[in-house]
């Protein structure tokens, strides 16, 4: 564990850059057949090539997307973890993802919805209704609020909002035709508008974590420490809810339900910068930007010339994770 602050700078410089290698691997390597003088051409002048044309208007897309939905997930993940007390929170197990999808679904089936902003509503929506009931449903009993209850019911809410989910597309194929690119859980042929829209609230929810980040080190304490510490405990509470659903109700909008990135990422970066909130979300936004990254240029590869869904990346790579976390965390 890095313990000094120049120590910790010096990672955070490394990390940047590693995070900016990752960024432009993404714009260079694929399935059409291109090189790095080739990307940095592309940039100074288009000259119509087929090459520039797929870095400019699919790539670069791309890869924007991909930075800017993992930084968001691995935040969100970062944060929940934090005022749940929960090792195993993250949007994806709590059922934040599929409450969003879900009411995306429901607004092509019953709303007729066509417009980008009018995705990210409805899934700023899904995310917010289906941590509400997560929180309240682990809530109820003697014991409030435990690890345990809280992962049943993001599990129970994700069961059942991904069933509605199949049932309301299974009768409706013109809804099906239209969503089906968000269900797979992919940064890919996702248009540009959508970042366009979402990156405004993105960019502020993200802000707005890393000024409040000390106050998270206070709330991780407990909440009796916090409160005669002098914060204001349930309002820091719902600012922190609400930064997770706007991260992770506009990261389901835009690359459909990407799993595991907001579990694996907090552990990863607590295991070497510690656990003072004003570094693990900075590292945490980086870090998560570089797996989806990463993850998505080796679902270029995997059966090439097709292309496996980022989602399924993510999932492969997680799950064992989640086993090993839960494992030591419960005992299991």
């Amino acid at each position: 564990m890095i313990h000094t602050s120049r120590g910790k700078w010096i990672a955070l410089i490394v990390s940047s850059l590693v995070f900016i290698l990752c960024f432009f691997s993404s714009i260079v390597y694929g399935y059409t057949d291109t090189s790095w003088s080739t990307a940095f051409s592309a940039f100074k002048e288009n000259d119509g090539s087929t090459e520039h044309l797929v870095i400019q208007n699919v790539r670069l897309p791309r890869a924007l997307i991909a930075a800017a939905v993992g930084a968001c997930l691995a935040t969100s993940g970062a944060i929940m973890q934090s005022i749940t007390k929960n090792p195993l929170a993250s949007p994806s197990i709590l059922g934040i993802n599929a409450g969003a999808v879900f009411f995306v679904v429901i607004g092509v089936v019953f709303f007729q919805v066509q417009s980008l902003q009018s995705y990210m509503m409805f899934g700023l929506v899904g995310a917010a209704v289906s941590f509400g009931i997560v929180f309240v449903l682990s809530s109820i009993g003697r014991e409030g609020l435990t690890p345990m209850k809280l992962i049943l019911a993001g599990a129970a809410v994700s069961a059942l909002f991904s069933s509605m989910t199949q049932g309301f597309l299974t009768i409706n194929e013109t809804a099906l035709d239209q969503v089906l690119f968000w269900l797979a859980g992919s940064v890919a042929n996702r248009p540009i508008g959508l970042l366009i829209t979402g990156l405004p609230y993105m960019v502020i929810g993200l802000l707005v974590a890393f000024v409040l980040a000390k106050q998270m080190n206070l709330l991780a304490m407990g909440d009796d420490v916090a409160s005669g510490l002098g914060q204001n405990v349930v309002l820091l509470k719902f600012v922190f809810s609400l930064i997770v659903v706007v991260l992770a109700g506009i990261s389901v909008a835009i690359a459909g339900p990407i799993g595991f990135i907001g579990i694996i990422i907090p552990h990863i970066v607590r295991s070497f910068i510690g656990i003072q909130h004003q570094w693990v979300f900075p590292f945490c936004a980086l870090y998560g930007g570089i797996l989806l990254l990463v993850s998505d240029i080796a679902a270029r590869y995997i059966i090439m010339p097709k292309e496996v869904p980022v989602g399924v990346m993510t999932a492969l790579i997680g799950v064992p994770f989640f086993i090993y976390v839960a494992r030591r965390r419960f005992g299991a």
